[in-house]
């Protein structure tokens, strides 16, 4: 070895070349890249579009009822539409995304949302609040979809956990957000409160359009693009060292079908890999094992993540305790900005513990406590329903097991289903992939918003927590036995990651990538052994 000389031979005078090889210790965790972080922040802040239509519909609703004199079934599809409406933007942001480009469709998602919450501020009747719903909806489903695939293709390895769950952060800052407006602008009114509710909603999309121009394009689509220069600028810039920039652009070339020794500024690419040509064959008509697992993954857990009832406790929570006992519009707003208060510092918590802890132990303790929440929650409205003397104990326990609920829905199966569905897809079908999972997610939220009014009315308030209780139950089943550990791995790993995985691996320590950037090197001279 370089140093290491017999005794019968004469060390040479010159310093042997260094040898470069991994360090035998534990690795030293990189430090935040900032530049990357400000970036996912950035790129996030679209989901806040979702979270503040979630959070200040849950009051509006109370208004819009009494102003326009509509039905329950005219309240619960006007709450539910608008996931409805928002596949359009799903299904149409992959696309439009590889077309122009990931920083653009931030753009293009907020600036749909304006137009669409200035037009739900103005509406003089029900229909055209439908409309607003409409324009609004589109944006939102752009949003939902290029916020976390753009933080995932710009995060370093060490730390895509931590910043692909800004997103969900900013939904749960958007609610807290409509939940204070609703608290606002009660007082107002009858006419002017719930339009000054809606119409503040425009304030977001405008400061997220200015601060997007701070931002550079997704490494991943300027690779794709043939435009290696820009690209390797942008990773230079958003990894943790010049080696870890230098390994993802290569993974990302390896996956795009450019050469490895390609280098120059600009490169022709063909069309079919520059616009996602083919995609669609390659996810539903054609897919590999591996592709055809990820489909299901993703699929499976954006579906149960919206059928254990989150949008239902978050859309719903003053009638919820209103059931429980609650008589007041303020008594019920004050309680439902403390949910709000216990979502968004649960969700803080997860994003701290995403990287540390890995996905799977955080989804499965996640949906753990879910299910005893359902039924607890379950259990407290069905005996505040069966009896006509009012039940202090039975009040509390609502309150605390809805608060108890959206906190364990929180520290995992929120953060969780956006980032893991942002890491799992193949390069070349990311973006359609991610689209896919976001038309589930968006259904599957639109059928429970606009069926839990008339569920509640069919099989009683608690009765539609035992039934989200039971969904839950399955979710943990499923995820315990499908979903491998993504912890750690490179975007360009996951193919040889789903195409080996069985569920009895999720018992041991997934294993390092072994081309992870994660593991610094040492300098391996003679005065070293």
């Amino acid at each position: 070895m370089t140093g290491l000389t017999p005794e019968n031979q004469t060390v040479p005078t010159t310093a042997p070349a260094t040898k470069h090889v991994p360090e035998l210790g534990p690795p030293v965790k990189p430090k935040r890249n900032k530049y990357a972080f400000a970036c996912a922040i950035l790129a996030s802040m679209t989901s806040i579009l979702l979270g503040y239509d979630i959070g200040v519909m849950s009051g509006a609703l109370i208004y819009i009822k009494r102003d326009f004199k509509i039905t329950d079934l005219q309240v619960s599809i006007l709450a539910g539409i608008l996931n409805i409406f928002s596949l359009i933007g799903s299904c149409a942001a992959g696309k439009t995304s590889d077309w122009i480009g990931r920083r653009n469709t931030i753009v293009f998602a907020g600036a749909i949302f304006f137009a669409g919450a200035i037009l739900m501020g103005l509406a003089p009747n029900y229909a055209f609040l439908m409309f607003g719903r409409f324009v609004a909806g589109v944006g939102v489903g752009y949003a939902l979809m290029i916020a976390p695939v753009y933080t995932a293709e710009v995060a370093p390895a060490s730390s895509r956990g931590f910043l692909t769950s800004f997103p969900e952060v900013f939904i749960n800052a958007g609610i807290m957000l409509g939940y204070v407006s609703n608290l606002a602008f009660s007082k107002f009114p009858l006419k002017l409160g719930w339009r000054f509710m809606l119409g503040v909603g425009s304030v977001p999309s405008v400061l997220l359009a200015i601060g997007v121009l701070a931002m550079p394009e997704s490494p991943r689509w300027l690779v794709i693009q043939g435009r290696l220069g820009e690209a390797k600028r942008v990773l230079d810039r958003t990894s943790d060292s010049p080696s870890e920039a230098a390994l993802r652009l290569e993974e990302i070339k390896e996956a795009a079908g450019i050469p490895a020794d390609c280098h120059d500024e600009v490169v022709q690419v063909s069309r079919k890999t520059s616009h996602g040509s083919g995609v669609w064959k390659e996810l539903l008509i054609r897919p590999t094992p591996a592709v055809r697992r990820v489909m299901i993954a993703a699929m499976g857990i954006h579906f149960f993540q919206q059928a254990t009832g989150i949008d239902a406790v978050v859309l719903f929570s003053p009638r919820i305790f209103k059931t429980a006992g609650l008589k007041t519009d303020h008594q019920q707003l004050l309680a439902t900005v403390a949910v709000g208060i216990v979502k968004t510092s649960f969700i803080l918590v997860a994003t701290f513990l995403i990287d540390r802890v890995g996905r799977r132990p955080l989804l499965l303790t996640s949906v753990g406590g879910m299910i005893l929440s359902l039924a607890a929650l379950g259990t407290s409205l069905t005996i505040i329903d069966h009896t006509e003397k009012k039940v202090t104990w039975a009040l509390v326990l609502s309150i605390t097991t809805v608060m108890t609920y959206v906190a364990t829905f929180s520290i995992g199966a929120g953060p969780i289903t956006w980032v893991y569905t942002s890491e799992i897809f193949p390069l070349r079908l990311r973006s359609q992939g991610s689209s896919m999972a976001v038309v589930v997610n968006r259904v599957t939220s639109g059928v429970i918003s606009m069926t839990f009014l008339l569920l509640s009315e069919a099989m009683t308030t608690g009765g539609a927590f035992y039934l989200f209780g039971g969904i839950a139950t399955v979710a943990w089943v499923f995820f315990y036995t499908f979903l491998p550990e993504t912890q750690g791995r490179s975007l360009e790993d996951m193919d040889e990651l789903f195409s080996g995985f069985r569920w009895r691996d999720s018992k041991s320590k997934p294993k390092n990538n072994k081309n992870s950037s994660s593991n610094p090197q040492v300098e391996i001279g003679p005065n070293t052994l």
